[in-house]
């Protein structure tokens, strides 16, 4: 990870709102302390935060207490990966560092460590959250449906979301220019590949329990996630690469294709 920081530089402050971490508006600006010895001034409860499995640090979940501390760190996830992804937008992915995160979102490097592995998880988290999403869609999706038909309601659901918080990226601003980041950046076409792997491995077990197979031997639950998947990716490419493109319109397309053969 590089942590080499940059010249000072100050954050634009439009953005859009997104509980996964995407532009949500200028994190605030916390004045650290020595790097290193800066403590959790976002958490002043600090060693209450749950863990990434859910428990405080002080014991196992319970109550309205781990609620609250879940909520929390929730939002001290989304702050940091809202200002990571304002500041790559704005600034790009080489002149990030992670302190210039740590300083907008007002907490500490020891606070990101705890929910980011690198740079490019933090920018990148706003894509993971919307991926997580259409997986809860898709289990909850009824049991008679095809995988296919499922998955596709299950994009359908994400995408038509009226919750103002959590838009689908033709409702988001900067979507089309991550995506270009994410092809031009080998860390971030790295991470985003990693992110979508593993996303994708959740909907064949998701899809593999529905139909009673195996996720690991049966090839059934992979093919009819990877028809979906495929259809989710060719037009969100043709999407960033179209200015005049409409997502919906193209994801429609998409899933007619990948449910027919395509034309000779």
């Amino acid at each position: 990870m590089n942590t080499d920081r940059p010249a000072p530089h100050t954050a634009p402050a439009s953005g859009s709102g997104s509980a996964s971490g995407a532009v949500s508006g200028p994190g605030a600006q916390g004045v650290p302390g020595p790097r290193g010895t800066e403590p959790d001034v976002a958490e002043s409860d600090a060693g209450a935060e749950p863990d990434e499995a859910g428990r405080d640090e002080a014991g196992p979940r319970g109550g309205s207490g781990a609620g609250r501390r879940d909520r929390k760190a929730r939002r001290t996830r989304e702050a940091m990966a809202a200002a990571a992804l304002r500041l790559t937008l704005a600034h790009g992915f080489a002149a990030l560092a992670v302190e210039d995160v740590t300083d907008a979102a007002d907490v500490s490097r020891r606070t990101f460590s705890r929910h980011f592995g690198s740079r490019e998880d933090a920018v990148l988290d706003c894509l993971r959250a919307d991926f997580a999403r259409i997986n809860e869609a898709l289990a909850a999706r009824p049991a008679a449906e095809s995988p296919v038909a499922a998955y596709r309601a299950a994009v359908a659901a994400w995408l038509h979301d009226p919750d103002p918080e959590h838009p689908a990226w033709h409702r988001r601003p900067g979507m089309r220019d991550l995506f270009v980041l994410i092809d031009e950046e080998p860390a971030l076409t790295a991470a985003f590949r990693r992110i979508s792997v593993a996303e994708e491995e959740r909907s064949i077990r998701l899809v593999a329990a529905r139909l009673g197979l195996h996720p690991e031997t049966d090839l059934r639950p992979a093919v009819a996630v990877g028809l979906g998947v495929a259809a989710l990716h060719a037009a969100t490419r043709t999407w960033v690469r179209d200015p005049a493109g409409d997502l919906p319109t193209l994801l429609d397309r998409a899933f007619d294709l990948a449910a027919a053969e395509p034309p000779s």
